[in-house]
């Protein structure tokens, strides 16, 4: 069996209908209970197991044919992953990256790994590199967090290293539980229409700690024109911009930061190792 399984989700599509089954609609109960099915698919293999993701949005359905079924909750079909003869349970780790298989014939448990190619799409974000490198590189990322400042240096080395090779496209995901987060990216793309955006980036991973004053200190050290700033600070289009990114998270499945994509396939491995592995692979597969 593979170890590892990745889902290009853009070429399939939905194999079967999702429709209501209203005989159960309203029934109640001498308890009180009230229950209705909501839906009912029609599969095209036997059912053996079912497990739904983490985050609750895909099925995972095993199936009398060796193989797992994957659906979106909305019904969409987006492939199948193989398992071996005799699998008759399935489950997936607390992070949901990992398909859980248990063998009653042969007495094994396995662990496949499953992800999912995602579309990011750049917009307006903000990139370094070349426009048409070929390998795109884009991180999810919030100023205040910590893993996100450590992580900074390290994408410094591997852009330095893939200069001619890769672009980074930079995402803003300001958690809510941080306070200067929000402050601090709609500051970076303020600086970023005065053509100042990783300057601003550096110097805000680089604050010992954010504040108000550090965010305007760090934007008047970098010479900006400060009214400009401070009118772009609070401007409607920054926010949309900001929110697009954080819908954009939201359909690619990121939950935290940092959160990393090389063209589409998730980062698990944030090393530098990690890192050029997965470049040298997409590389490779583009005939670079």
């Amino acid at each position: 069996m593979p170890r590892s399984f990745v889902l290009r989700s853009a070429l399939v599509g939905s194999l079967f209908l999702l429709h209501a089954a209203p005989s159960f609609a309203n029934e109640p109960t001498d308890s009180g209970l009230i229950f209705e099915q909501t839906a009912q698919w029609q599969l095209p293999q036997k059912p053996l197991d079912m497990v739904q993701s983490v985050d609750g949005k895909y099925v995972f359905i095993l199936t009398d044919r060796q193989s797992v079924l994957i659906y979106e909750t909305t019904g969409q079909f987006k492939g199948s992953v193989p398992v071996d003869k005799g699998v008759t349970a399935i489950d997936t780790d607390a992070r949901g990256e990992n398909l859980l298989l248990i063998n009653k014939d042969n007495n094994t448990f396995s662990s496949v790994a499953i992800d999912f190619v995602v579309d990011i799409e750049i917009g307006n974000s903000p990139v370094k590199g070349k426009p048409d490198a070929p390998v795109t590189i884009a991180l999810f990322t919030d100023f205040e967090c910590p893993y996100c400042k450590q992580l900074a240096p390290m994408l410094d080395q591997v852009f330095e290293h893939n200069r001619d090779k890769v672009k980074i496209v930079f995402k803003n995901m300001p958690l809510r539980f941080h306070q200067f987060a929000d402050p601090a990216a709609r500051a970076a793309l303020a600086a970023g229409a005065q053509g100042k955006f990783w300057e601003m980036h550096d110097a805000l991973f680089g604050a010992p700690q954010l504040s108000d004053e550090a965010i305007r200190n760090a934007a008047t050290q970098l010479g900006l024109d400060m009214a400009r700033f401070n009118q772009d600070l609070n401007s409607p289009a920054i926010r949309e911009q900001i929110n697009n990114d954080l819908i954009a998270a939201q359909d690619a499945g990121v939950t935290g930061t940092p959160t990393v994509f090389i063209n589409g396939k998730r980062l698990k491995n944030r090393s530098l190792e990690g890192f050029q592995l997965l470049i040298d692979q997409e590389l490779q597969a583009g005939g670079n």
